[in-house]
């Protein structure tokens, strides 16, 4: 089952990237994801693995996944390395005035179980798509509030400078 979804965001793709890169903001965001912790020494980046777990219905799927690709500001994938076969995809395109487009592609399928696995995959279809769009309106809500916060902040200092 493949699942796209995407929505602009009032921030540079930069402050995307970060809050995204950071896996401590993996749960604020990650709708339906109870577990989204680093196993190994790297963090983020390129080869950073996660024991992630989504909530579908009553049940919880997910394993071991590893970030496979990682390109700065544009695009970051992670791919299944144990449990419930699945791949996922942020991809950032600036799309000017301080906005960016954000995409978010997430495949998943239960493999080698003929007919009973293509029932569960369209079973848990609905569920998995509520969580990418909210997925999606949470990372917009957290990243718009610090870009907002951060603004206000310049200003204030800016303001400050010029009066002192």
């Amino acid at each position: 089952m493949r699942i796209r979804e995407s929505t602009v965001i009032s921030a540079p793709a930069k402050l995307i990237w970060d809050y995204l890169q950071d896996p401590d903001n993996a749960l604020d965001y990650m709708s339906g994801v109870t577990r989204w912790e680093v196993v190994g020494e790297r963090r983020s980046g390129l080869g950073a693995r996660y024991r992630m777990l989504m909530r579908v219905g009553s049940a919880e799927m997910g394993g071991l996944v590893e970030i496979v690709e990682c390109s700065s500001e544009r695009d970051m994938a992670w791919s299944s390395v144990t449990g419930v076969d699945q791949r996922g995809r942020w991809r950032l395109r600036e799309v000017g005035g301080d906005r960016t487009r954000v995409e978010f592609r997430f495949a998943y399928g239960v493999a080698g179980a003929g007919i009973t696995g293509y029932l569960s995959e369209r079973v848990a279809a609905p569920s998995v798509r509520r969580n990418v769009r909210r997925s999606l309106q949470q990372l917009r809500t957290h990243v718009e509030h610090e870009h907002r916060t951060a603004e206000a902040a310049r200003r204030r200092s800016a303001r400050q400078a010029t009066t002192a």
